[in-house]
């Protein structure tokens, strides 16, 4: 492995064991009781050091949906071009919700709806995450549809997305996140199949 790889590996590895610290202790102890310096200590790193890989706390807690943010666009370039883009993004925010680590992934949102100084970052987080699925359908569909219509489909899918996540927290995660995304993409066909009034 070369010097920059290594470097590049241990820089992740640390990003890592920051992301885990934080929020094992967020959920152990809550997010405005957590300080910076704890973070930092639980994970071995100084408080300087935690502020090249983070710039708050709030970042730390968005890290793990950054991840899911990515694998969710490549799983859309990956698609079949025989579905159409909302099918796309549905079987992508399946496959995506269903590699989840199910017990800590609830446990992170339920953090997150129940702290105020999140929800605000949490609703411009899927303002991003809309319009990035729908610049990925445009070009995975560039022949099909333009770009209105990539953004109409990736805003019907984050939004049935957020209403499975939401029916999952009220639920106490009783069933696997993927049932709830279903539902909601069953009921949003149902809802696209009625006939619209003159």
């Amino acid at each position: 492995m070369t010097t920059d790889g290594l470097r590049e590996r241990k820089r992740t590895q640390t990003r890592e064991r920051i992301t885990e610290a934080a929020v094992r202790l967020f959920l152990d102890r809550g997010f405005a009781e957590t300080t910076l310096g704890e973070i930092a200590a639980a994970a071995d790193v100084s408080r300087r050091s935690f502020f090249h890989y983070f710039a708050s706390k709030e970042e730390v807690v968005f890290a793990w949906q950054d991840a899911q943010s990515a694998a969710l666009l490549a799983a859309v370039a990956d698609t079949e071009p025989a579905r159409s883009p909302l099918e796309a993004a549905e079987s992508a925010i399946i496959a995506v919700i269903g590699g989840m680590a199910q017990g800590q992934a609830l446990a992170v949102v339920r953090l997150v709806h129940e702290t105020p100084a999140l929800i605000a970052r949490d609703q411009l987080k899927n303002v991003q995450m809309e319009q990035a699925l729908g610049e990925a359908l445009a070009r995975r569909f560039a022949e099909q549809i333009d770009a209105l219509e990539a953004g109409l489909a990736a805003m019907m899918a984050v939004g049935a997305a957020r209403v499975a996540t939401r029916m999952w927290l009220a639920d106490g995660g009783r069933e696997e996140p993927t049932a709830y995304a279903r539902r909601a993409f069953a009921a949003l066909r149902r809802q696209l199949a009625v006939a619209p009034t003159a």
